[in-house]
């Protein structure tokens, strides 16, 4: 006997506390029964319904007791085809973020305003301790 197959449509209307139907590793589950003893909360198993599940399942480490438990609530395999394939992320292009948000000829500027400054600093007291000792 082969087992029933699900379209990515048909698991999403399993997605209520009275109905949770999950996709894990290309398998439909009805773990309506479990959503109270799940450790982490019915809240966990409720946002992976209407889409693969495999990676947020898989993320979380399930032990080897977990991964026997599942075969209980097995009821099908998912159509791949109805599940669309993932994107990669391509950031925008931007231009560079100066984090410090100082331009950068106003550093210049400083870099050498300030040594002068300093400097001049020098002369002026050395020139005043100077006339105060004649």
């Amino acid at each position: 006997m082969s087992a029933k197959v699900y379209t990515l449509d048909e698991v999403a209307k399993h997605n209520t506390k009275d109905d949770c139907w999950l996709i894990i590793g290309g398998k439909v589950y009805n773990v309506t029964k479990f959503l109270e003893d799940h450790p982490g909360g019915d809240d966990v198993l409720l946002s992976s319904t209407a889409k693969d599940a495999t990676d947020d399942f898989e993320d979380v480490g399930h032990s080897n007791t977990a991964r026997a438990m599942m075969d209980e609530y097995l009821v099908g395999e998912i159509d791949a085809t109805t599940i669309p394939t993932k994107v990669k992320y391509t950031p925008p292009k931007q231009p560079h973020y100066n984090q410090d948000k100082t331009p950068e000829f106003v550093i210049k500027i400083l870099q050498f305003l300030v040594p002068l400054a300093i400097l001049g600093l020098a002369v002026v007291v050395r020139i005043y301790t100077k006339s105060e000792s004649a």
